[in-house]
């Protein structure tokens, strides 16, 4: 009887202990300075900067930054660059694992974009698939698929529907586009002047996003310390076996993600049977393992180009402004990161309120641009002024090259965004 009371006596103050550290540690986060962070731009969204104030309080934070396209994200914001010790969050990458940019310079004549437009339009009609479930019946091979799919339960088990979607585009604010591009200097042997050029945006599909919910939900389960609202920034620890297994899951996202624009562009320049002058690329929903003030640390840049010295990114503005290909600078105190876009100043929700297609068509036809197809909530007043956000880093990164769209094609009105 004695042993059973004193088990029973041990449990209580054992319990009563994790309570009491749990009060303590929430108390630390909610409380606590912070590690040092710097935001890029004015009049951003306060709901965003505070999310980034409370990710800098995260016990494994180092440093951070905000970026000057920001906006409200899951746990850390849209425009987050966040550096942590011997750990990884998973909403930190984002639910798109690996969005990323590419770009390809075909030697199509320029004048294409007007005299043989359909002809463009429908290659890109032909060659990927736009909308939540888009999926090929005649599946595409890449050697992605020959990857350890078994290095996590999710990649393992959804690696069916990944190799369906392999080529696709989603949905949201992912795009397929022609436009024109002037490169102001060299890049990369190709002379300055004036190209045809493929511009895409996309990512990891449901595949990635399955990724991060499943890992997301052991973070929180790890973490019942945090408070509610820090709950989306809980992490996992590199050196034990769910950090490292989200990692391997994290890395094949990544080259499934960048596979899928591969594809897209391949097949495109194929279609058109056109020769590939350049091709560029960057991720930039991602967790980079990096060295910055002379410490190890993971850096995620959520919805952030990385921009260190002499790299070279793309950064898109909306279906009706430039996209911008640049050189990082390397700034230290941004984590050697950039903007990834223009950033959304208007919720999806109110733009289906107040905006209609057939005067946002007009308008796009008067700048030359021909769009295919796009939900109202992807129209251009919903973006922030691209060249105000490109001034607002010129500390960050330089411009070497514009884009101008002027053939775009996105997911038709009426899918779920997944961007």
């Amino acid at each position: 009887m004695r042993l059973v009371a004193s088990v029973g006596k041990r449990e209580k103050i054992c319990g009563m202990s994790k309570k009491k550290d749990a009060k303590v540690a929430k108390k630390k986060v909610q409380e606590g300075e912070g590690a040092p962070w710097k935001q890029w731009g004015s009049d951003l969204d306060e709901n965003a900067v505070e999310q980034m104030r409370m990710a800098v309080r995260l016990p494994v934070a180092v440093r951070g930054a905000l970026m000057p396209d920001a906006h409200v994200g899951y746990g850390l914001p849209i425009g987050g660059v966040l550096a942590t010790e011997n750990a990884v969050i998973p909403y930190a990458v984002g639910v798109d694992i690996a969005c990323r940019m590419k770009l390809t310079v075909l030697d199509l004549p320029l004048s294409w974009l007007k005299e043989r437009r359909e002809r463009l339009a429908r290659a890109i009609e032909e060659e990927t698939i736009f909308g939540v479930g888009g999926a090929f019946k005649k599946r595409r091979q890449h050697r992605v698929l020959d990857e350890d799919w078994n290095c996590s339960p999710v990649t393992q088990r959804f690696k069916d529907k990944a190799w369906a979607q392999l080529g696709t585009s989603g949905s949201g604010n992912h795009f397929v586009e022609f436009g024109r591009l002037e490169l102001f200097e060299p890049v990369r042997e190709v002379p300055r002047g004036e190209y045809l050029a493929l511009l895409s945006h996309s990512g990891s599909r449901g595949t990635g996003a399955e990724v991060c919910l499943y890992y997301s939900r052991i973070a929180a389960k790890l973490h019942p310390e945090l408070p509610k609202e820090w709950a989306k920034l809980a992490w996992l620890e590199m050196d034990k076996a769910e950090g490292q297994e989200y990692w391997a899951a994290m890395q094949l996202m990544g080259k499934y993600a960048a596979a899928n624009h591969e594809l897209i562009h391949r097949h495109i320049a194929r279609n058109l049977g056109a020769q590939v002058l350049l091709d560029l690329e960057n991720h930039h929903n991602f967790a980079w393992r990096e060295k910055h003030f002379g410490q190890e640390v993971i850096v995620h840049r959520k919805g952030a180009t990385p921009a260190g010295k002499g790299m070279l990114g793309i950064i898109p503005g909306c279906m009706a402004s430039p996209a911008f290909i640049v050189e990082g600078k390397g700034e230290p105190e941004s984590l050697e990161s950039a903007s990834h876009g223009a950033g959304r100043v208007m919720s999806r929700k109110h733009a289906e309120s107040v905006f209609r297609w057939d005067e946002i068509r007009s308008r796009l036809e008067s700048l030359g641009i021909w769009l295919l197809s796009a939900g109202v909530d992807e129209a251009p007043e919903c973006y922030r002024d691209i060249h105000q956000v490109m001034a607002a880093q010129e500390d960050l990164v330089r411009i070497v090259a514009r884009f101008d769209p002027k053939i775009v094609k996105m997911a038709p009105a009426g899918e779920k965004a997944e961007d």
